[in-house]
């Protein structure tokens, strides 16, 4: 098999896998144990609808869904979803740059005071500007398939060091059970479903596979294969971190949580398993980071088109993506002045919306006639899964923004 067919599908992982991630399925892992692992499949068979829900329409029409909304729905939706846009940019580049700084410190054994935070994450944030505008796509994608060799195999290695129980494994992966935790065990499940993988950057799907060259519709079943290859890929990433968060001691969250799971690895198994899984999570921010800074401002130019159908190669080269890239690097590195736990806030909630809207997106442009070919739109199925993942990501984003702002 040509490895360049999954390249796609592993760029939305990579980018989709970052602090968040992490620390939701550690944290699970911690108070919930390997009981909820059917949880990691669950969600990532979800993600994995939504993200072929939208190639299914860029394949048949030829158009990017964000395009096709634009054009289909008018000027309330070009208003509404850049407001949000905006917004999420702000944020997920916020909870980024810092956690790159405090990932970089912790690496090197340094205290992530914030003037060393605002260093590291400053640097890691011009170090992926370089990168994407002097490397080209090419250099990105190989950069990236460096990335995803530390993560997974640091997150594997690790969890395999540890020796768990693999009867319990099994039978958390087949098995849906919630155990108790004091009243918290269900929104736990939800984040873990919810959490791990992207929320915007489903969108940048699109992008990737018109840098690969798929335009027809025949080449929908590369991209199942593709898209099946890297959920695949994000299932395995955070079933090997709830392993991992099963052998967690300590109150921390977010990156604090990392940063017991290393050193608590470190006198588990050895100081190697603590620098291996430093690196490792590392390595799933920094790229995280990098897939946002190469696509987002894609995203950006399609949503300025307005449904216009822009030539994708004069797209690429418009003035507006450099500036939106340079803008996202920098203008973020603000929240560098309040606690990584209010930025992170900021962005959990933010990010909860978007799953609930795209389903509703789906489940409108994919069904509607005289919008999609006939022999290309949802099925009776494909619709009963994305009603369920709106209900399921509805309550889900209630819940997470009730907590995160004290309701």
């Amino acid at each position: 098999m040509n490895l360049r067919i999954i390249v796609p599908g592993l760029l939305m992982a990579m980018t989709g896998v970052g602090v968040g991630d992490l620390a939701t399925s550690g944290f699970a892992g911690m108070k919930l144990g390997v009981a909820v692992l059917w949880a990691v499949l669950l969600g990532a068979g979800f993600k994995y609808l939504l993200t072929e829900g939208l190639t299914r329409w860029q394949l048949s029409t030829g158009e990017t869904l964000l395009s096709g909304a634009s054009r289909h729905l008018g000027k309330p939706f070009f208003i509404l979803f850049g407001i949000y846009f905006i917004l999420w940019s702000y944020f997920v580049g916020a909870a980024l740059i810092s956690a790159c700084g405090v990932s970089a410190a912790a690496l090197i054994g340094m205290s992530p005071t914030p003037a060393i935070k605002a260093v590291f994450g400053l640097g890691h944030s011009f170090l992926a500007v370089l990168l994407i505008i002097y490397g080209g796509y090419r250099f990105f994608v190989r950069v990236m398939e460096a990335c995803a060799v530390l993560l997974f195999a640091a997150v594997v290695i690790c969890a395999l060091a540890i020796s768990p129980d693999w009867g319990a494994v099994i039978s958390g992966l087949t098995i849906p059970t919630i155990p108790d935790a004091g009243g918290q065990e269900l929104s736990w499940v939800i984040a873990l479903m919810g959490g791990v993988g992207g929320t915007l950057t489903i969108l940048c799907y699109g992008y990737w596979i018109r840098e690969e060259g798929r335009n027809k519709w025949d080449d929908l079943k590369l991209s199942r294969l593709d898209l099946a290859i890297g959920y695949l890929l994000t299932a395995l990433f955070g079933i090997a971190m709830v392993i991992i968060g099963t052998y967690a001691t300590g109150s921390g969250k977010g990156l604090g949580l990392i940063l017991d799971i290393g050193n608590n690895l470190g006198l588990q198994i050895g100081s190697w398993a603590q620098i291996f899984f430093l690196v490792g999570a590392w390595g799933a921010i920094f790229s995280s980071l990098l897939g946002v800074w190469q696509a987002v401002p894609m995203l950006f130019v399609d949503w300025m088109d307005r449904g216009g159908k822009c030539d994708w190669d004069k797209q690429k080269k418009d003035q507006w993506q450099k500036i939106y890239l340079l803008l996202l690097a920098t203008i973020p590195a603000f929240s560098l002045l309040f606690e990584f736990k209010m930025v992170q806030k900021a962005y959990s909630v933010f990010g909860a919306l978007f799953m609930p809207f795209l389903a509703i997106l789906l489940l409108y442009m994919n069904n509607r006639k005289g919008l999609i070919g006939k022999n290309h739109r949802n099925g009776w199925l494909t619709n009963g899964f994305l009603i369920a993942i709106l209900v399921f990501f509805a309550w889900a984003s209630w819940l997470q923004i009730s907590k995160k702002l004290g309701l």
